[in-house]
C-alpha cells in the first residue's frame, strides 16, 4: 500500500525540499490549498458561503519546535477571526486547529497548548462562532481530549475529532455522544501502527459505520467526515432510522475533492461543512491528502509528468 509510505514521506526533510522544489507543485497544492494569507482566503470564503455552504477553516503548519513558534501560530488564528467577525457569518464559518501548531509536544506541551488554544477558542465564541480540535496521531489523543473536556467548561460548544481505524475509538464515541458535544468522525490519515488501528480498508470502513451508528444513536450532534459515497449514504439512513432532522447533523469534506457533491448535498437542505486549509507551511496537509486517496496521487504525478 502506498498510503504509509506517503506519511512516512510527509515527515522527511529530504522529500519536503525535493516536491517543494518542484515548478508543477505548486499548482498541484493549490487544488487542495486555496490561499498563503487570510487576505487570499476571504474571498474562498465569500464564494463558498454564497453558494450555500459552511467552512472549517484551518492554518496549516504542524513542525513547531519553539514555543515563539506556537504563539505565532495562536496570533495566525486570531487574525483569522478578527477578518471572519467582519464578515459575519457565525457558525457558517468555524474553525480547526491541530494542538501540535499550539506547541503541544514541547516541553510542557499539554500546559502550552491549552493556554495558546484558549484564547483562539474565546475570541471564536466572541463573534459567534467556534473551534474543532483535530485529531492526529494516537500518542497525542489523551492530551486533545483532556484540552477538549477543560475548554468545554467554559465553551461548550468547543468539538473534537474522532478517527475510526484506532481500536479505542468506538469507546471515544461512546463517551462523546452525550447532549451538547460536537464530534466530526474521520478515518484517519496517520501511519498508525498495527498494535492500535485497523489496516485494511474494509475494516476502516466497518469501524466507520460503528462509530458513526453511536454518534447518531447519542444526543450531541455529528459531523460526518468522509467523501465515500457509500459512507455517506449509509450515514444518511442512520441519521434517518436515529429520527434526526437535517440540521441536526452535518457533512465534511476537503476543499477540492468532490467539490460537486458539496453542492449537490447543499441544495438537498443538508448542512455541508468545506475543511479549508491556508496557508504557506502546506507540505504536511498535502501529503495526506495524497496518502488518503490514491486518485489525489494520481492526480499529482499525472500533473508533475504533463506540466514538468
Amino acid at each position: 500500500m502506498l498510503g504509509p509510505v506517503i506519511l512516512a514521506a510527509s515527515r522527511s526533510d529530504r522529500m519536503r525540499r525535493l516536491i517543494s522544489a518542484a515548478p508543477v507543485t505548486k499548482q498541484v497544492v493549490d487544488r487542495f490549498i486555496p490561499g498563503e494569507t487570510v487576505d487570499e482566503i476571504v474571498p474562498i470564503v465569500q464564494e463558498l458561503t454564497s453558494r450555500g455552504l459552511e467552512l472549517t477553516m484551518d492554518v496549516v503548519g504542524e513542525d513547531i519546535t519553539t514555543p515563539e513558534q506556537a504563539e505565532a501560530a495562536r496570533d495566525a488564528y486570531l487574525a483569522l477571526v478578527d477578518r471572519l467577525r467582519t464578515l459575519e457569518l457565525g457558525t457558517r464559518a468555524e474553525m480547526s486547529v491541530k494542538l501540535s501548531m499550539f506547541g503541544q509536544a514541547l516541553e510542557n506541551g499539554h500546559e502550552l497548548a491549552l493556554a495558546n488554544v484558549r484564547p483562539v477558542v474565546e475570541a471564536a465564541a466572541a463573534i459567534g462562532t467556534t473551534v474543532t480540535l483535530d485529531a492526529e496521531d494516537h500518542t497525542t489523543l489523551d492530551s486533545m481530549f483532556a484540552i477538549h473536556e477543560e475548554l468545554r467548561k467554559d465553551f461548550p460548544q468547543t468539538g473534537c475529532v474522532i478517527q475510526a481505524y484506532l481500536f479505542r475509538t468506538e469507546a471515544d464515541a461512546r463517551r462523546l455522544a452525550a447532549a451538547g458535544s460536537r464530534v466530526r468522525l474521520v478515518k484517519g490519515a496517520y501511519n498508525e501502527p498495527a498494535e492500535v488501528a485497523y489496516q485494511q480498508k474494509h475494516e476502516i470502513d466497518k469501524a466507520y459505520v460503528r462509530a458513526l451508528r453511536i454518534l447518531m444513536e447519542g444526543e450531541g450532534y455529528p459531523m460526518v467526515g468522509s467523501h465515500d459515497p457509500r459512507l455517506i449514504s449509509i450515514a444518511r439512513e442512520l441519521a434517518r432510522q436515529a429520527g434526526r432532522k437535517p440540521d441536526e447533523y452535518e457533512f465534511q469534506m476537503l476543499y477540492g475533492i468532490r467539490s460537486d457533491e458539496h453542492l449537490r448535498l447543499a441544495a438537498e437542505g443538508h448542512r455541508m461543512r468545506v475543511y479549508t486549509a491556508y496557508g504557506t507551511d502546506w507540505y504536511g496537509y498535502f501529503m495526506r491528502r495524497l496518502a488518503e486517496k490514491p486518485a489525489n496521487l494520481r492526480f499529482f504525478v499525472r500533473s508533475m509528468i504533463t506540466r514538468g
